[in-house]
């Protein structure tokens, strides 16, 4: 395996006496998606900011393509690094026309810019409007417009800083999928910033999740919701009941009754069931609070008779109403049990 695309050792940064990121360490590797993945507030857009170049870290080292950029005494400018930057606002340039948006980045001296000023327009469906002003365009093709500015110059990395949060939900939905096909095609190494886990889960191949200007966890997206690292993490990715269990070896005794466990426990334990790993059926114990219908699942909140209260998701059309009885049972695979005692907040610095 080669060296990464992008790699982050001990990086820290400090604005004033305030520390908004702390022993940061990633690597990113050729090719690669990885989601940044955390709330407001947690330094994952000054993560990105200083693998741009943008911001200086305070210690660590950058290096990009092998290439050290920042730290140890060496410190390489943002339009030397070969890095494309897509903002949050897209940052478009409302006096020029979209062709001079995209050609921005690129020499007015390259015998090709003009080439690859339509590449980039084609990539992203817009040939044919390089005439038009950014503000003539749909909120969807004003963000296609700033994707085609930072592929333009032909980066060996692009940085996304939460470029879908201005579209409405369905526009969002449509041009983040066109954007992860390009991403695919293109094989881009693309490292990617948002505090929605969905999008993170879709778009990335690798998804570290932050909290308190940490990474405190990396992984798959999968591993990451069926192997969580704390109760918070498996809050932050996905909905969770964290039920009181007493494990012995590698089972808990739960609200929902035996559950099997991934990690062999003993003692007090907090136990990890995913709402669609549980299963309603006719009986006693428990009763329907609340049913939501999405069309393609159902959600209902249920509270056991001895007042725990837990989410199920089952697939199509209800089957039970609410003030119904029912009883639980749980049928998913082993599941993550942590310490009784574990705070269900991140780590603050």
């Amino acid at each position: 395996m080669g060296l990464p695309a992008v790699s982050v050792a001990g990086v820290d940064k400090r604005f004033g006496n305030v520390e908004v990121l702390h022993d940061i360490s990633l690597e990113v590797e050729a090719g690669a998606v990885v989601s940044l993945l955390g709330p407001s507030g947690c330094g994952k857009t000054t993560l990105l900011r200083i693998i741009a170049g943008l911001e200086r870290p305070d210690e660590g080292r950058i290096d990009i393509g092998g290439r050290p950029v920042a730290g140890n005494g060496v410190w390489v400018p943002p339009e030397k690094r070969r890095v494309g930057m897509v903002f949050q606002d897209w940052a478009l340039f409302p006096h020029m026309t979209v062709e001079r948006n995209v050609g921005y980045g690129i020499a007015k001296r390259e015998p090709d810019r003009a080439s690859r000023i339509a590449e980039a327009l084609e990539l992203v469906g817009l040939t044919g409007l390089g005439h038009r002003m950014p503000g003539t365009l749909s909120g969807g093709q004003q963000q296609r417009v700033a994707l085609a500015r930072a592929l333009a110059p032909r980066p060996s990395v692009l940085l996304l800083d939460e470029p879908f949060s201005n579209l409405d939900t369905a526009l969002r939905v449509q041009v983040r999928a066109e954007v992860h096909a390009l991403l695919i095609e293109l094989g881009v190494t693309s490292v990617f910033v948002t505090h929605d886990q969905d999008e993170a889960f879709v778009l990335g191949d690798h998804v570290a999740v932050m909290a308190g200007g940490r990474i405190v966890q990396a992984a798959p997206p999968a591993e990451l919701y069926a192997r969580p690292a704390s109760p918070w993490v498996a809050s932050f990715v996905g909905e969770a009941n964290l039920v009181a269990g007493q494990a012995a070896g590698e089972r808990a005794d739960t609200p929902v009754g035996s559950v099997p466990l991934a990690t062999a426990a003993d003692g007090a334990v907090q136990v990890l069931v995913r709402p669609e790993a549980l299963r309603l059926v006719p009986g006693e114990g428990a009763t329907v609070e609340l049913t939501e219908y999405y069309g393609h699942d159902t959600l209902y909140v249920v509270r056991t008779d001895s007042g725990v209260q837990l989410r199920v998701r089952a697939g199509a059309a209800p089957v039970v109403a609410r003030g119904d009885r029912v009883s639980l049972r749980y049928e998913g695979p082993p599941a993550m049990a942590f310490d009784a005692f574990a705070t269900p907040n991140p780590t603050p610095l």
